[in-house]
């Protein structure tokens, strides 16, 4: 019998930087306890600064910071391309993804991201947790990706390309926003020229603008700021040092740091701008306490890595559609907005979360039947016209716990006495000593003890040999 799955909460939480800075640990706290009772063992999507040559550094970085700020652990996904997602290493790298709690990504490239993450499982599993449980915390670069389009800030900023958009994740479609996500928003590390807006500046804002897609606006996360959304509840909380900004066409309302609202209020606010209103960042429930952190502010921009070379065409024609559009649909192809998602999911979410179960207690029968009710839930829906990836979710699942499986079985195949060999060798050394001490009690009961473990001792006029009477290897 698979058990019922148990719910997380929904928490998406965008920050506009200091994701590893003592600035935001507070907000990372608040995800965690929302998880808990229990520790919390996240995890690190490292694609975003995938391509750095210090990618090992930054990685080992964030774990220390969530291990010793926040109080949750966090493991690396060693997923720096999409080649990482290839073979049995691939399917390992999506089962954890998709039995993550909590997932974490931030500095790096948004454009590198995204080219890595396209056609992959990736979209459609970060969409699957803010539907059906779990939670996201997007800052930086990575925070850029979950709009319907994202800025190259590299190219733009740095190599000198005509501003233009680049297809996002869209994953903020399904929870009512169309958005263009600009972290960095207050950013002021140009000094004498205008580095706000993630390195863009107003003109260069001003004009992406009038190319975004119908009905989206830009939505701002300043820096040592986060947008924290509970999607359970439907609600919106701005904390840290700064704010959130609203943008349509020039016009902005801000929503500072410490005010709560409606999620759908921030549409309302940019409806109100559209339509040539002073759009105010106050709604009902606005001024609950957000929880601001303190301290330390982190080198600015330092969340923004070089080298991706992004898409380059004018305006939203660049972006070829959202990068979580696969032949399925997009990024939220397992899970409809709204709903619980197609059938074949659920029950290949029950399942992972039966073997994971079986694997903590050690439970090898009940890991290899949930292996074969996977298989057999998978065969059902064989025949059937998806309009989703969820088979390829499910596959993906299947040999990964098959792979799981075979690492347990390669420690069981070892030959015993390879195993035990150095316990008993230490064991007789000791013997040995006691002997030469004429401490012949203690000597005899090191013999006895092996003796009642079953490993059968044979002493000769050349020392003490020992074998295991059931394997073929002796000592």
């Amino acid at each position: 019998m698979i058990p019922r799955l148990p719910q997380l909460p929904r928490l998406l939480t965008i920050m506009g930087s200091g994701e590893t800075a003592p600035t935001m640990v507070k907000v990372h706290r608040s995800v965690v306890e929302h998880l808990g009772p229990g520790e919390v063992h996240g995890l690190l999507l490292d694609t975003p600064f995938g391509f750095q040559t210090n990618a090992t550094e930054i990685a080992a970085r964030a774990v220390t910071y969530f291990r010793d700020s926040v109080g949750a652990t966090l493991e690396v996904a060693g997923l720096r391309g999409s080649g990482d997602l290839d073979g049995p290493a691939g399917d390992t790298i999506v089962a954890k993804l998709a039995g993550a709690p909590l997932v974490f990504a931030g500095p790096g490239s948004p454009t590198y991201a995204l080219r890595q993450w396209q056609g992959t499982l990736v979209p459609p599993l970060l969409a699957e947790k803010l539907a059906l449980g779990g939670a996201l915390t997007f800052a930086s670069a990575a925070a850029l990706t979950l709009g319907a389009v994202t800025v190259p800030v590299y190219e733009v900023y740095k190599v000198g390309e005509d501003p233009h958009w680049v297809g996002g994740l869209d994953l903020l479609a399904a929870i009512g926003l169309n958005v263009a996500l600009i972290p960095h928003y207050d950013n002021a590390e140009g000094g004498t020229h205008d580095t706000r807006f993630c390195y863009l500046g107003e003109q260069r804002l001003a004009k992406l603008e009038h190319e975004l897609p119908e009905g989206a606006f830009v939505l701002g996360v300043d820096e040592h700021s986060a947008l924290c959304i509970d999607l359970d509840e439907q609600r919106a909380t701005v904390a840290g040092h700064g704010g959130v900004t609203v943008r349509v066409l020039g016009r902005s309302a801000r929503i500072e740091a410490g005010e709560a609202m409606a999620l759908p209020r921030i549409v309302e606010i940019a409806d109100e701008l559209a339509s040539g209103h002073a759009g105010t960042g106050r709604g009902k429930g606005a001024g609950e306490a957000a929880g601001a952190g303190g301290g330390l502010a982190e080198e600015a921009g330092g969340g923004l890595a070089e080298g991706a070379r992004g898409a380059a065409a004018d305006g939203v024609a660049a972006a070829d559609g959202a990068v979580g559009s696969t032949d399925g649909g997009g990024a939220d192809a397992f899970v409809a907005p709204g709903s619980d998602g197609p059938p074949l999911l659920g029950e290949i979410r029950r399942i992972e979360e039966s073997f994971r179960a079986a694997r903590r207690a050690s439970d090898v029968a009940a890991m290899v039947g949930a292996v074969l009710a996977l298989d057999d839930e998978l065969w059902a829906w064989s025949a059937d016209t998806l309009q989703s990836d969820a088979l390829d979710r499910g596959r993906a699942s299947l040999r990964a716990m098959v792979a799981e499986l075979g690492e347990l079985a390669e420690l069981g195949a070892r030959d015993p006495a390879g195993v035990v060999g150095p316990f008993v060798e230490l064991a007789l050394a000791l013997r040995d000593a006691a002997r030469r001490e004429r401490r012949f009690a203690d000597a005899d009961g090191v013999r006895d003890g092996l003796v009642a473990l079953g490993v059968e001792i044979n002493d000769t006029p050349e020392g003490s040999t020992w074998r295991l009477p059931d394997a073929d290897t002796a000592g």
